[in-house]
């Protein structure tokens, strides 16, 4: 039961850029809890599965003695679920989500990169993920505002 929560249902078993699958598994099913509940249910959804993620990782790293492997990608889901609850529910909203999240993921740069550095277990694997979707989610709602203020919406 951890590992496919750790995994996603598996998609971070998947061969190549796992933390690219998690995103988007995550994002698919973000958009259809935003669809049929609300951005608030998206963003406890995303409270919950931190808080239960935190704990479920520092039980798999404790077993496995592996930081933060490859497969583990309910980290990629919180932060993209924290990303498009901030930004909003339109389809460019979550593009604009998912493009921004993965750039800051891969790239970490200043306060993401310096927490993926120094802080071990679960808030680690966990924190720079959400540093990246409050980024991604602030860096998609303003590019959201600016994009409506020119009207290439």
């Amino acid at each position: 039961m951890r590992r496919a929560f750790l995994t996603f249902f598996y998609t971070g078993l998947l061969p190549k850029a796992p933390g690219t699958w998690g995103t988007l598994a995550g994002a698919a099913v973000g958009a259809l809890i935003l669809y049929y509940l609300s951005l608030e249910t998206l963003f406890l959804s995303m409270v919950l599965i931190t808080i239960i993620a935190v704990r479920e990782i520092d039980k798999e790293e404790a077993e496995s003695g592996i930081h933060d492997a490859s497969e583990i990608v309910i980290d990629e889901v919180a932060g993209i679920w924290l990303a498009m609850a901030m930004s909003g529910a339109t389809l460019t909203q979550i593009v604009l989500s998912i493009i921004y999240f993965r750039i800051l993921d891969i790239w970490k740069p200043s306060v993401i990169g310096r927490v993926d550095k120094h802080v071990k277990g679960g808030m680690g694997v966990m924190g720079d993920d959400l540093l990246a979707g409050v980024f991604a989610g602030i860096l998609s709602a303003g590019t959201y505002q600016v994009l409506g203020y020119f009207h290439l919406l």
